[in-house]
């Protein structure tokens, strides 16, 4: 089954946009904090260390033995498919952002390796995120059943069911935001 099929059978109310995620799939969504006390950005190797640990954590408890599909994007202002992601295939253009002025519009160009899961495979990618240098990532079963979505500051992770997440969740509660709706 091609990848977009996949994504619009488990997902179909949202394009694979991560930040957009979790506004359609609330009932299954949670979202983890990289360093403790909600801190966003790390100062020193020991917070990096931190972050890639609760990374890695997750990512280990999700998917284990499994392959996964590592998701990149490349934003621009043209539908323009850029150059090749490194190591990985063109999946799809999306407009992300439309405008009626052509110059404020953004495209996210997605791009999907699929790999074995390892721990600390993609810690390269992790630091990225953490650093704000890349964004968009997502990290998802080669069935699309379990989606995670790291950015600076955490990370958020989408699940089959309300139960799952739960038992993610307080398995890992003191990672959690104390703000009311979690973020």
């Amino acid at each position: 089954m091609a990848l977009t099929e996949m994504w619009q059978q488990r997902w179909p109310a949202c394009p694979p946009i991560g930040y957009m995620l979790r506004d359609w799939y609330r009932d299954v969504w949670v979202r983890f904090h990289s360093l403790p006390g909600s801190k966003r950005y790390a100062d020193d190797e020991n917070e990096y260390a931190v972050i890639l640990e609760r990374y890695n954590t997750v990512l280990d408890e999700l998917f284990a033995s499994k392959d996964v599909y590592v998701i990149t994007s490349a934003w621009t202002a043209e539908p323009d498919v850029p150059e090749h992601q490194p190591d990985a295939d063109y999946w799809q253009t999306l407009l992300t952002q439309d405008d009626p002025d052509p110059e404020f519009r953004t495209y996210s160009h997605l791009f999907a390796a699929r790999r074995p899961w390892q721990h600390g495979c993609v810690d390269a990618l992790l630091r990225e995120v953490a650093d704000y240098k890349t964004a968009g990532v997502l990290i998802a079963d080669a069935r699309m059943e379990r989606i995670y979505h790291p950015y600076d500051g955490g990370a958020d992770v989408l699940l089959p069911t309300a139960e799952e997440r739960d038992r993610l969740r307080d398995r890992h509660s003191s990672w959690l935001s104390s703000h009311p709706a979690g973020l």
